[in-house]
């Protein structure tokens, strides 16, 4: 059904994010020369997740962030809190052995709980709350997950899945694509710029020096450490934590070249509807949020307000579509799930890149002792980037007993080099779109 234009029109493009943030504490941009024993790049969850614990302990810690802080996919994602990481665990387990693979897993359940613990610690009003649906569209989405939740009790000793058929499924969302689902009760959804910027709050507060709009603009080893160069300032710095993720591939510097070939930055999109009122509860009745089991994915819950947040699509080209065809795709993707939405407005639509790692497995590490990095959340990194941070923090504090778990992970580079990788993942990404289709 073609959609008139009556529920396109004043879309602005900034996120429905931007538009609900509290307010917020602006930082300023570097000045000067400031020395520190570490300095982060980027400001979003994963160098925020690093500078708190550091901060907590006292030690001097700078960041810088290019834009504003939570600019990237940290401010603009689905906002769901899930267990585990992008790559299923029988392929990390295939890689790393079952028992570290097992290690693994735990360490995602402390993050979702990570995640509540720095909620309630730091006061941060950001919308918390429990609830996870992972649906299936054809029943043989449904036999994986099905197998998966054996899996998780046998391997992982993981018991809080339910699994629902799709009249007890249907009792919670009002809509006839899913034939079935499993629900986890403690893993959630939250407001993720306000999340973002609450956290950076406490980082600030701990004594965490951070600045905006202070892009790296070169990165060279100076005496026993580092020097980082911004258009007003420098920092020299005995550790650096790279924590860019799909910017990595814009760094286009000699020390990040390694890291640039593992990833791949992928577009993804979300509109928001207008103010559903009571018409919300009818459609998501236990406020859980939701996303399907198919390569190309949609996803999707309620904010606070009670607009649908409805997320979905993958863009390899790095050339962002047009805003009116976004939307008319974007809402036709919703019409699927939720046809009783027909008449609803969308009223705000945004996009952002995620980096996609070739395993789909999270890459944290060292280019050296004394350069960190993190990247690799392959869409799954509201959770995991709390993880990765403390786990940074450790090593820089002298255990790297955990980032050495994640070293053994082996991550390859995409194929193709900088010509052909986007080519080949476009070959992929059409055979997983036909697995998709069919029964």
């Amino acid at each position: 059904m073609l959609m008139s234009d009556t529920f396109l029109s004043a879309v602005p493009v900034h996120s429905y994010y931007q538009a609900s943030q509290h307010q917020h504490t602006q930082y300023p941009s570097l000045q000067g020369l400031l020395e520190v024993e570490t300095c982060i790049i980027g400001g979003g969850l994963s160098g925020i997740g690093t500078a708190l614990p550091l901060a907590q302990q006292n030690r001097n810690v700078a960041l810088i962030e290019a834009a504003q802080i939570g600019y990237g996919a940290s401010g603009r994602n689905g906002g769901q809190v899930i267990y585990g990481y992008a790559a299923e665990m029988s392929k990390i387990a295939s890689m790393i052995g079952q028992q570290n693979a097992q290690t693994l897993w735990k360490w995602s359940c402390e993050a979702v709980n990570l995640v509540e613990q720095q909620i309630r610690e730091y006061n941060i009003d950001c919308d918390w709350q429990r609830g996870y649906a992972h649906v299936a569209i054809r029943p043989h989405h449904m036999h994986a997950l099905t197998a998966w939740v054996k899996e998780a009790a046998t391997n992982y000793q993981f018991h809080d899945y339910q699994i629902w058929n799709q009249t007890q499924l249907q009792q919670q969302l009002a809509s006839e694509r899913y034939c079935g689902a499993i629900f986890d009760q403690l893993a959630g959804h939250l407001h993720p710029l306000n999340y973002t910027h609450g956290l950076a709050k406490a980082a600030a507060s701990a004594g965490a020096l951070l600045f905006e709009h202070s892009p790296m603009l070169n990165l060279e080893p100076w005496q026993h450490g580092y020097r980082i160069t911004t258009p007003n300032g420098s920092i020299v710095s005995k550790n650096v934590v790279l924590a860019v993720n799909a910017f990595t591939c814009s760094l286009h510097h000699p020390l990040t070249q390694t890291l640039e070939s593992k990833i791949l930055p992928v577009g993804t999109y979300m509109i928001a509807t207008e103010p559903l009122g009571e018409q919300a509860t009818q459609l998501i009745r236990n406020n859980m949020a939701v996303c399907d089991t198919r390569f190309v994915l949609d996803y999707f819950r309620l904010s606070a307000d009670n607009r649908l947040l409805f997320g979905g699509k993958v863009n390899y080209s790095g050339q962002e579509p047009a805003q009116q065809q976004l939307i008319r795709s974007m809402r036709s993707d919703m019409l699927k799930v939720f046809p009783q939405l027909n008449d609803v407005r969308i009223e705000y639509t945004w996009g952002g890149r995620v980096d996609i790692s070739m395993n789909r497995a999270p890459h944290f590490g060292r280019l050296n002792p004394q350069l960190y990095f993190l990247q690799g959340f392959s869409g799954h990194g509201m959770a995991a980037t709390g993880l990765g941070g403390q786990i940074i923090a450790e090593a820089i504090s002298g255990d790297d007993s955990r980032l050495r778990l994640f070293e053994t992970i082996p991550h390859r580079n995409f194929p193709g080099g900088k010509l052909l990788r986007l080519p080949s993942q476009w070959l992929g990404v059409a055979y997983y779109r036909l697995k998709d289709l069919l029964p």
